[in-house]
């Protein structure tokens, strides 16, 4: 293919080409400031019908995999560097359809497991998982996004670092888990079914470790 130009010039006699140019102006950018150039990188992960982003800071995730299933659970792996709330921004990556089959739609049912590893410094007594549809303002009944609310006895809500759990629903939809510790370092295991029966584009996972008081 011809490369337009001036007339009389042809494109093979100039010593840089334009990729050239662009390595050598990425170079240069570089070396001006080395660890700046991926400081601000905020990689989205992508699993089932859902992609995952830790844009909001505080914590990354390592990984994701899974589609949502009981049997195939979407799986976050995460480092929190930090005892203080953080924000898994999720996003909707394929067609919703409420009840479709798990992986091809966003179809409001999905089972989780969060493994995140403790880089605070400090242990945490207990975890609590908080949904938003909308970014800092409570989750309500009449949004359709919970911690399956509608099962009254879940058989699904499991944690390998804590003996017992509390739900809540109103005014927010908070999953605490209680009676338990992680230590520095150390990777706690959480399982849970999120419900969205009027599935969004977006909508946010809250997590809020906690650490001793006295």
């Amino acid at each position: 293919m011809r490369i337009p130009g001036p007339a009389g010039f042809s494109s093979t006699r100039f010593p840089f080409t334009p990729g050239r140019v662009r390595r050598a102006l990425l170079l240069g950018l570089l070396v001006l400031a080395p660890g700046r150039a991926f400081a601000d990188e905020v990689k989205v992960w992508a699993a089932g019908a859902y992609s995952f982003s830790d844009e909001l800071g505080g914590f990354h995730i390592t990984g994701a995999s899974g589609v949502g299933t009981r049997d195939d659970p979407l799986v976050i792996t995460e480092e929190l560097n930090s005892s203080t709330p953080v924000t898994l921004t999720i996003r909707t990556t394929k067609p919703i359809q409420a009840f479709g089959p798990s992986g091809e739609f966003a179809n409001g049912i999905m089972y989780m497991r969060i493994d995140a590893l403790n880089n605070s410094g400090q242990a945490w007594i207990e975890f609590q998982f908080e949904l938003q549809e909308i970014l800092n303002r409570p989750s309500v009944f009449g949004d359709g996004l919970s911690f399956d609310q509608r099962n009254k006895t879940p058989d699904n809500i499991w944690s390998s670092n804590f003996a017992d759990f509390d739900r809540d629903f109103e005014p927010y939809d908070r999953l605490l888990f209680r009676n338990g510790k992680v230590d520095p370092l150390k990777t706690a295991r959480f399982e849970f079914l999120m419900t969205d029966y009027t599935p969004r584009w977006t909508f946010y996972l809250v997590q809020d470790p906690r650490i001793p008081t006295g």
